[in-house]
């Protein structure tokens, strides 16, 4: 009895990430990304490349007026990075840390499709021991076709990344 009570709470504690997610692929990966943390996908464009920026900083565009900073979410990960296909986009989302929110592009593979993910779908991030980092994944997500990395885009960079992804944008 004592087991199935630990369950359920561990579901209880998972209901706050269930709701509509945009997936999409990185590589071989599903990831999700929570539909509000979205502000629209746009196809591949012209990247100006800043000066002095790690390589998974892409550089900035122009989006109808407005400087936004661009990452490829594969080499944040430390996927090889590819050549852009048809199918690769840039997503622009809203990051926040602290009180400052910014948008910002993530270029990845191939947007996949809007899911409803419900909390009994949604298990805690696998502890990896004190080595790696999984701060950025909120959950899994076993769907009928695969397991989807649920990822909290706020975490995605350091308070340091963050604030000179800011600047870049400038």
């Amino acid at each position: 009895m004592a087991n199935s009570e630990a369950e359920t709470t561990e579901q209880t504690d998972m209901s706050h990430l269930a709701g509509k997610y945009l997936t999409f692929k990185l590589g071989e990966e599903d990831y999700a990304l929570q539909i509000l943390k979205v502000q629209e996908i746009i196809e591949m464009q012209e990247i100006t490349k800043v000066p002095r920026t790690p390589e998974y900083v892409k550089g900035v565009i122009n989006l109808r007026g407005k400087v936004l900073p661009v990452i490829d979410l594969r080499l944040k990960f430390g996927l090889e990075q590819q050549e852009a296909t048809r199918n690769t986009c840039i997503i622009l989302v809203y990051v926040q840390s602290g009180d400052r929110t910014i948008t910002m592009g993530i270029i990845i593979d191939e947007v996949s499709e809007v899911l409803d993910i419900t909390s009994d779908q949604i298990e805690p991030a696998p502890s990896f021991g004190t080595q790696v980092d999984t701060s950025f994944i909120l959950g899994m997500a076993k769907t009928e076709e695969s397991v989807k990395m649920l990822l909290d885009i706020d975490m995605v960079l350091s308070e340091q990344e963050f604030s000179a992804l800011q600047d870049v944008g400038k």
